[in-house]
């Protein structure tokens, strides 16, 4: 890697043809750094989730040696461009144009250049568009190259003090109540650390059903990761979820880390699990319709659980 002078590559106001660099460069540390071109192929670039400075080397090699950058949003991805003084082709490609701009892609591909491709933040492909780019450059045998680095699931699974020998990534939960509470149901005796993705305005339902139907398990909330207020909330579900209930107000990128399933003690009517499930769910529904929804989950008797929701009901 080549150091170049500072100036090389910096435009003249005005005088935008005369702007592009002479060689692809970066910027690092205030001096001006030249890249060689990219290797030919798809390169599937994991950028910062807030920190700029958690980008990797090889990251801005690659961006700045690329013929383009596909990015989920142009907006986002040219504030990281700046920041390193790179100066390459910016592509849209998203969830709306993905199919559309993909022919085009593979085009160029073929004609040996070198594309790289970013999300708004951290790995592209987890959660993220460019799944079915990298499937049909596979399968045509164009080459496709990973340049891993920052990962939101891997960072709060490493901060929330569950981290074990196996987890699962298990992405977003639905936006509506019915298929959310089935999408957990799945989840609910795979015996592994679950690791999700919730946007703040759900995040209370979420919690509910999530407290509802997995149980007072530990589990972490880790919001706005490497950014000037980030947070991590540790706690069993049912608390999680009366702290977040408090608040008036949740902002930011969310990442909910959950332990696996554990032994199981016979569950009673008195069990602070069950008088939470309990009150979640008598503010949806009747006590006879609750206490039989709450007697299923956790095995009990009909009977007892009524009793008990009618003694919640009074206060």
């Amino acid at each position: 890697m080549k150091q170049v002078p500072e100036h090389a590559g910096e435009g003249r106001e005005g005088d935008e043809d005369d702007a592009a660099p002479a060689a692809h460069s970066f910027l690092l540390a205030g001096r001006r750094l030249q890249a060689s071109r990219a290797a030919a192929g798809l390169h599937v670039v994991a950028t910062p989730i807030g920190n700029l400075e958690d980008i990797t080397l090889r990251a801005l090699k690659v961006l700045a040696g690329a013929d383009a950058i596909l990015a989920e949003d142009t907006r986002q991805t040219s504030k990281l461009l700046s920041r390193y003084g790179i100066r390459r082709p910016l592509l849209p490609f998203h969830e709306h144009n993905e199919e559309a701009a993909q022919e085009r892609v593979l085009e160029r591909l073929h004609r040996g250049e070198a594309l790289a491709l970013v999300s708004d933040a951290g790995t592209p492909l987890v959660s993220d568009p460019g799944v079915k780019l990298l499937r049909a450059a596979a399968e045509e045998g164009l080459p496709v190259h990973a340049v891993p680095g920052p990962s939101a699931a891997l960072a709060a699974l490493v901060l929330s003090g569950l981290a074990g020998e196996r987890f699962l990534f298990a992405g977003f939960p639905p936006a509506k109540q019915q298929a959310r509470r089935r999408f957990l149901q799945e989840l609910k005796d795979i015996p592994a650390t679950l690791v999700l993705y919730e946007s703040p305005h759900r995040i209370h339902a979420s919690l509910r059903d999530m407290a509802q139907v997995l149980g007072p398990r530990p589990a972490a909330l880790c919001r706005e990761l490497t950014k000037l207020h980030e947070e991590v909330i540790r706690a069993p579900l049912p608390e999680l979820t009366r702290q977040l209930e408090e608040r008036e107000r949740i902002r930011g990128e969310i990442t909910l880390v959950i332990a696996a399933p554990g032994k199981r003690q016979p569950a009673t009517a008195d069990d602070a699990a069950v008088k939470d499930a309990l009150r979640a769910a008598l503010q949806e529904m009747p006590a006879s319709r609750a206490a039989a929804e709450v007697a299923r989950r956790f095995g009990l008797k009909k009977r007892e659980v009524y009793d008990l929701a009618v003694k919640l009901s009074r206060g």
